[in-house]
């Protein structure tokens, strides 16, 4: 029973989102807004370098799947989206995860210059894994289980990744006749729990899909992060929150940058209908138990074009 009255509330608005859009904004949440800047400011400065400089950290699968990768390089539902990322895991040491987790085995690549990034962007996972827990303790509420009901076997010791991404402008040749590949990226969902996005203030290129099929704009609103659910969360919650499809397109000409970050579940975690949440869709479970890390790997592996030109 939840006694406190602004709790309450926080918790009904929470569970109102998840079950109506998947998507809400978190606003005084406790991240120095001189951070979130500071962490834009520091991509723009690492995508405005040369192709020859950023490729110092090219990805590949013997680095564990992190590292940098060009424009067209990640696919999705074999569509090459147009955006350039430096991808970062959660460093997985050898054997930490057994077989399931050696393909991901490896530490994260960080480029020299600008010196600050990886200083930088450490404090911000840090940041940022402290304010999803914290959201999921809410969300574990509004299901109806204890405020703690999604650590311990589940998110106790929780996997995350961090996309830093980079959309170029909308190119002018292309007129009004916007191409699939201008897309910056597919319509998809997240694998996880939630998603936290710090997206450039002047720029509105995030594209939600909603329960009527429509898609809609999600503007930034400056000092807040977009949040939505991924798949685990819509398995632990039997359904009843959706990882709803969103994928973005830049209209502007002016290059935008978006930094993600991923709140998982444990990565040997075997997510499946929570019973509270069993008992709240009829007592039926419509999902099979999934490992994550399988989710995660399999994704991985399928999310890239070899690029034979740097071979």
């Amino acid at each position: 029973m939840i006694e406190d009255g602004g709790v309450l509330e926080v918790v009904r608005q929470l569970d109102r989102a998840c079950r109506e859009a998947g998507f809400f904004y978190v606003k005084g949440h406790g991240v120095p807004d001189s951070i979130i800047k500071e962490v834009r400011d520091v991509t723009h400065r690492f995508f405005s370098l040369p192709y020859e400089e950023k490729l110092n950290i090219k990805i590949s699968p013997e680095a564990g799947y992190r590292g940098y990768q060009r424009v067209g390089e990640n696919i999705t539902k074999g569509v090459p989206d147009m955006h350039e990322a430096i991808d970062c895991y959660r460093e997985v040491n050898a054997g930490m995860y057994g077989a399931l987790g050696k393909p991901l085995e490896g530490q994260n690549q960080w480029p020299i210059n600008p010196p600050s990034m990886k200083q930088l962007m450490d404090e911000y996972i840090s940041l940022c894994t402290d304010l999803s827990r914290k959201i999921m303790r809410g969300i574990a509420l509004a299901l109806g289980a204890p405020a703690d009901g999604f650590e311990g076997e589940i998110a106790g010791d929780p996997f995350w990744v961090l996309r830093i991404i980079g959309y170029p402008g909308a190119s002018h040749a292309n007129g009004q006749d916007k191409p699939e590949n201008d897309i910056g990226c597919g319509a998809h969902t997240d694998y996880g729990l939630l998603t936290l996005v710090n997206q450039d203030d002047d720029i509105t290129a995030l594209q939600v899909r909603n329960l009527c099929g429509e898609w809609i704009l999600a503007p930034p609103i400056p000092g807040t992060f977009v949040c939505n659910i991924g798949d685990m969360l819509k398995i632990l919650s039997n359904g009843l929150y959706e990882s709803t499809l969103h994928r973005v397109i830049n209209f502007s000409p002016n290059y935008r940058v978006c930094v993600a970050y991923f709140y998982e579940t444990n990565f040997e975690a075997a997510a499946e209908p929570l019973d509270a949440c069993v008992k709240r869709t009829g007592g039926t479970k419509k999902f099979e138990r999934a490992i994550y890390g399988e989710h995660l790997v399999s994704k991985v592996q399928t999310n890239f074009v070899k690029d034979e030109s740097d071979s």
